[in-house]
């Protein structure tokens, strides 16, 4: 993997209002036609040509390609760390940081990010497109110069959005709270269970009371996450073999198990006795509904209070994207069994509602 290097000034000559840095990944957002009319990545040291718009800014922007891109489907745990430390690298030279990212597996990187970044004090931005920059009506203009402005939002000196979020289709997401929810229109995201960091519109309305307060402590990039985990999704008439292969994987370490309702899950015997086997060998398992709204409430009906008492533990309503990444990061710090229940069950980076 190379990374290259760009330079843009909208500013020149006069003095920049901010810094930021664009890391582009990949996936549709950087993307043009060539003369054969193939889909090719786009060379960001002609930005100013597609997208006029920014020479209003007095930006410095710049932007490191990552070569070859990474299809988004393609992303993996590593490239989740080579982000971060991209981004630990530059920090103390950038306002804020934009990163242009295929939407499929988005919400799943900002997830990773936003618990590996832990005391972010700057905005970590990731947007993309559902049409090509190349294209006529492409969303990637649009997409791109809001996530820059608001990266470069500062007010008293600091920063607006200290947090890792996900800018699509007018709306400010928590990054650790979004979902991709359409292929084929522009509003692709959304967050069911938390509210909207910021709208743009005519202007961009931030709300306060929804972001993150600025922390107290330096920024502390982790440098582990641990990709020993599975997802096992319940369903009516789900087999034993089926249950089976996934919870006797060899080397697995954690379960995001995907519930019905508010956490529920069928009472058969031999269903119950494989979960509470998994325990006993010391597999961690977290239980995320299936619903895109609401939360998780072990104990509620009878159909959960089985998997409360025999020790799962209940994900409140977070979402399967950051269940998965927060099992990662969460065993991937070596923690003692308590810690590691603990760390689980509780509220890290506003990924949950507690």
């Amino acid at each position: 993997m190379n990374v290259v290097k760009t330079n843009i000034d909208t500013a020149a000559p006069a003095h920049s209002d901010a810094s930021i840095l664009i890391i582009y990944t990949g996936g549709t957002v950087g993307m043009v036609y060539d003369e054969k009319h193939s889909l090719v990545p786009f060379n960001f040291s002609q930005i100013l040509e597609k997208v006029p718009e920014l020479s209003n800014f007095k930006y410095l922007l710049t932007v490191l390609s990552i070569e070859p891109a990474i299809d988004s489907s393609n992303v993996s745990p590593g490239d989740w760390l080579m982000l971060a430390n991209l981004i630990r690298e530059n920090y103390a030279d950038y306002d804020g940081f934009v990163v242009l990212h295929g939407t499929d597996t988005m919400a799943y990187s900002a997830s990773a990010l936003s618990y590996l970044l832990e005391n972010l004090d700057k905005p970590v931005i990731f947007t993309g497109a559902q049409v090509p920059i190349g294209r006529t009506r492409t969303d990637a203009r649009a997409n791109l110069i809001s996530a820059l402005q608001i990266a470069a939002t500062k007010i008293n000196g600091k920063s607006v959005v200290p947090e890792v979020c996900v800018y699509f289709h007018n709306l400010l997401i928590r990054g650790n709270r979004a979902k991709k929810v359409e292929s084929r229109h522009f509003n692709a995201f959304k967050s069911e269970n938390y509210p909207l960091l910021a709208k743009a519109g005519i202007s961009i309305d931030f709300y306060e009371n929804a972001i993150l307060p600025h922390p107290e402590k330096p920024l502390h990039v982790h440098q582990q996450l641990d990709d020993n985990v599975a997802i096992l999704k319940l369903f009516p008439g789900i087999a034993p073999q089926v249950m089976r292969s996934v919870l006797e994987t060899p080397g697995l370490r954690g379960i995001v198990l995907e519930t019905f309702g508010a956490g529920n899950a069928p009472t058969a015997g031999w269903l119950l006795e494989m979960l509470q086997d998994a325990l006993s060998r010391g597999i961690y398992i977290l239980n995320v509904s299936q619903c895109d709204e609401g939360r998780v409430d072990q104990g509620r009906y009878e159909t959960s209070k089985f998997l409360l008492n025999m020790g799962i533990i209940g994900g409140d309503d977070i979402t399967t994207e950051a269940a998965i990444t927060k099992l990662m990061f969460v065993l991937g710090l070596g923690l003692p069994v308590t810690q590691t229940r603990e760390l689980l069950a509780s509220n890290l980076r506003g990924e949950i509602t507690i």
